[in-house]
């Protein structure tokens, strides 16, 4: 039996399709665009932590303006 991936998107994200979903699965972090579900990216754990802790440290500030 195939284990079911549980996606989480952030509050943030509102409710239109342009927000990004992440869930654990089998050990790894996945990553993905709302309106592109097929299109998945997989990290390790230590990874997504060292991405986050550079967002809050405002490191990607850039891009998002």
């Amino acid at each position: 039996m195939k284990k079911e991936i549980n996606w989480q998107k952030s509050s943030f994200s509102g409710e239109g399709p342009q927000c990004v979903e992440i869930a654990e699965h089998n050990g790894d972090i996945l990553v993905r665009e709302s309106d592109d579900p097929d299109a998945i990216t997989t990290t390790s754990r230590d990874k997504f932590a060292a991405f986050i802790a550079g967002v809050k440290a405002g490191e990607f500030d850039h891009f998002a303006n």
